[in-house]
């Protein structure tokens, strides 16, 4: 019998499973950062990949199969050099005293090589992972509805998840999961254990909402009706995300964030001088009324969380001042550009930073326990792709990214939630310049995600409703 074309395939339906429940899991499990998470996160992505694998074999077409390689060409130069990497290892492992130390070997600098094997080849695995389980919402999604239904399904996880961190950080809790896991960093929320990584995780689904907002809004039954439609129940979403990031203490995010929500609050006001509406004009109204009520009853159950918080801020601020607090991070800045500079073509492989940069680490020890500082991360996701990828490989991450989009044109940016949802990608991209979103795999894997999402999401064809007057001309497949 022949397929209607509202039939959801079962490669379609395969790969939004496997994205929703991979999306879904890496953030309940510490974002994807929890050491008894990584083996599962490793076979669940295997799976992803097995997707793409067997949609290519599957193609009956040869020039789709080429299709699918013309997108994924930078993916598999990564790949390979990182797998080059894997047989020059960087350092040398020496046991003394039953204690491992790894010694620098003389690699010549323009010689793919891994400081660290084992941990490059876990990075590489995890990686590849994510990216094809992203890459198949590209590749095998054939429909509109069954991506807002994937954007759905994990930003209603993700308010599910603000809901019970925001009770957890009003009830008091010592710890994760009210208190049954220790956390190893004091503002945690949630499930996450460092608020900044929340903070870009919810700067990414505030977004995904605001364009399930704007679809609902200019579609159906919210032209008629705003009060029982899907826009409301979105709206309301994006209040409980953005009230959960001030109250998780990520500074920077919360003002992201809201420099988001303020540009997306001046859309709507343009759209309703081009076309004024009065249903619309009171539901636009109303959101900002529910917002400032909604936000009154946050500083009233969490003001003192706030007022700590702003003191703390204060008081950073003076010791950027005073004691050159600002040239602390900036000389750990200085210190990974010079990593990056030892290595420039292909860097120190993937997941090196933390044992390579201590031969170039300038801090001065903790002056309250006269210990050395120990960083795991470069606090720019930037810097520190150039030191462990190189120009090259950091240039290879990069095209994984255009090549997709070229295909795409300008296509995408014609559709109003596709442009919502590349522009958090776009915020996060630029909050990775002096921090380390992509540190979190939740917050990596929903950056991919969305960004497929968006590029397929406006290829796409889908006709305007009637008596929608806006430039957005549907655009074909």
């Amino acid at each position: 019998m022949r397929r209607r074309p509202q039939d959801i395939s079962a490669m379609e339906l395969a790969s939004l499973a496997h994205a929703g429940l991979y999306g879904v899991g890496a953030a309940w499990a510490f974002g994807g950062n929890a050491a008894f998470a990584e083996p599962y996160l490793l076979a669940w992505g295997a799976v992803g990949a097995a997707l793409t694998a067997s949609a290519g074999l599957l193609a009956s077409e040869r020039a789709l199969r080429s299709r699918v390689l013309a997108r994924l060409w930078p993916f598999l130069a990564f790949n390979f050099l990182t797998l080059i990497a894997l047989t020059v290892p960087g350092f040398r492992a020496l046991t003394l005293d039953h204690e491992l130390m790894l010694l620098p070997r003389y690699v010549p600098f323009w010689q793919p090589s891994s400081a660290t094997p084992h941990l490059a080849f876990r990075s590489l695995g995890l990686f590849d992972g994510l990216y094809l389980s992203a890459f198949n919402v590209l590749l095998l999604v054939r429909r509109r509805r069954a991506l807002r239904a994937l954007l759905l399904l994990l930003a209603g996880n993700a308010v599910v998840l603000a809901v019970f961190g925001t009770i957890q950080k009003l009830g008091g809790a010592t710890g994760l999961y009210f208190g049954a896991i220790a956390s190893p960093q004091s503002f945690f929320f949630a499930s996450f254990v460092y608020d900044n990584h929340w903070g870009a995780y919810i700067i990414l689904m505030t977004a995904a909402l605001l364009g399930l907002v704007w679809h609902h809004a200019l579609h159906g039954e919210a032209r008629r009706d705003w009060l029982h439609s899907p826009a409301l129940t979105a709206a309301v979403g994006v209040l409980v995300l953005a009230l959960s990031v001030p109250l998780s203490g990520a500074r920077i995010c919360t003002a992201l964030l809201f420099t988001l929500l303020a540009a997306d609050y001046g859309a709507w006001l343009r759209r309703l001088r081009r076309q004024p509406d009065s249903k619309l004009r009171s539901a636009v109204t109303g959101a900002v009324i529910v917002l400032l009520l909604v936000g009154a009853g946050s500083w009233y159950l969490g003001g003192d969380f706030y007022r700590a918080r702003i003191e703390k801020t204060r008081e950073q601020l003076a010791h950027l001042r005073t004691d050159g607090g600002l040239d602390f991070r900036l000389r750990l800045y200085r210190d990974t550009w010079r990593m990056a500079q030892a290595r420039p073509g292909f860097g120190w492989g993937s997941g090196s930073y933390p044992h390579v940069f201590q031969i170039y680490n300038t801090a001065e020890p903790n002056p309250l326990d006269h210990l050395p500082r120990f960083f795991h991360d470069a606090h720019s996701d930037w810097l520190q792709s150039l030191a462990e990828h190189g120009w090259v490989g950091s240039a290879a991450l990069v095209l994984c990214a255009l090549v997709p989009a070229a295909f795409t044109g300008r296509r995408v940016l014609n559709n109003r939630l596709s442009r919502r949802l590349l522009a958090g990608c776009a915020v996060v991209l630029a909050y990775a310049l002096i921090e380390f979103p992509f540190g979190n795999f939740a917050v990596q894997l929903t950056w991919w995600l969305f960004f497929f999402g968006a590029l397929r999401y406006g290829a796409l064809s889908e006709p305007r409703p009637a008596g929608d007057p806006s430039p957005e001309p549907p655009s074909s497949a």
